[in-house]
């Protein structure tokens, strides 16, 4: 691990050009990163995360239907003069506060859906020489004691710098749908873990562990040459995935066992889960929202 000073991270990538395809028509004219969780878009949980974990630099990758997502972290006088007019202060001070003071917010369009390492590729002028995060909107993850997701992994990169990866266990038979990391032996059994390679969407036979990246990246500026090298690769696409193979061959790349429960809310299941578990400790519905399901599954005995 690098023992040398590591530079603070405080730009983070957001790709929101994605077509939601498995949510239509909820995202025909809605993007996916707005759908909400309880009172909440998935996209503004990303943002908070991102916040909290010290990001001051929002990039967006969007595309031409993602228009909402703008206006979203966008001043609303219209809405804010009405809210002032009919005395809403409480709701006057969120619709305010959903970025705070010395955040910004830079778009940029990915002309057409060539994968998420493409996507990436997109913000290499805005990113410069800095290292940077990535979070997925998806990927909605609950943090623990320790923080959230990305928090705990700016923890980890002050002491070993490079890249760092967001790893959890799936059951083998998954892993065609993520990419596998192959963590060194010496390694293999810790929280922080050495990669000695990665494989995108591998076979279960094929795959190298059960260990898979979820969407939390932080990124050493020189991942953008080796995205700008790769070929297409799977599905059609230009993957991050196979990027960090290439940059694994020059310098460390890390993993991160993050404590914490994620969401797949790219998926109906697990955008249910995750509606059903925030809204149980959301302070304004939480117990009346308990007490229906309690009454809910009481009569389906």
């Amino acid at each position: 691990m690098s023992t040398t000073q590591t530079r603070q991270v405080t730009k983070a990538i957001f790709p929101v050009a994605g077509l939601g395809t498995r949510f239509l028509p909820a995202t025909k004219a809605n993007p996916k990163e707005m759908l909400p969780i309880v009172d909440k878009p998935l996209i503004q949980y990303a943002v908070e995360e991102a916040i909290a974990a010290g990001i001051t630099e929002l990039i967006f990758v969007t595309s031409s239907s993602k228009r909402a997502i703008e206006d979203h972290f966008d001043s609303n006088f219209e809405l804010e003069s009405n809210l002032i007019e009919r005395g809403k202060l409480d709701l006057l001070e969120i619709v305010r506060d959903i970025l705070p003071a010395g955040v910004s917010c830079a778009y940029i369009r990915q002309q057409s859906p060539r994968g998420l390492g493409h996507a990436v590729l997109c913000a290499r002028q805005l990113i410069g020489d800095e290292p940077f995060a990535v979070l997925l909107a998806d990927d909605l993850i609950d943090g623990a004691d320790g923080g959230s997701c990305l928090q705990q992994m700016v923890a980890a990169y002050a002491m070993c710098g490079g890249s760092l990866l967001a790893v959890q266990s799936i059951a083998r038979s998954e892993s065609a749908k993520y990419g596998i990391i192959a963590p060194t032996p010496a390694s293999a059994q810790q929280t922080l873990l050495s990669l000695s390679g990665i494989v995108e969407k591998p076979q279960p036979a094929a795959a190298p562990s059960t260990l898979a990246v979820v969407g939390r990246y932080i990124l050493a500026p020189r991942i953008f040459d080796f995205l700008a090298a790769t070929a297409v690769g799977s599905g059609g696409e230009i993957q991050l995935t196979d990027a960090i193979a290439a940059l694994l061959q020059r310098e460390p790349v890390h993993a991160l066992r993050f404590t914490g429960k994620r969401y797949d809310c790219g998926s109906k299941l697990g955008y249910l889960q995750a509606t059903l578990v925030y809204a149980m400790k959301h302070p304004e519905v939480a117990d009346d929202f308990r007490e229906y399901l309690q009454e809910f599954v009481a009569c389906q005995k």
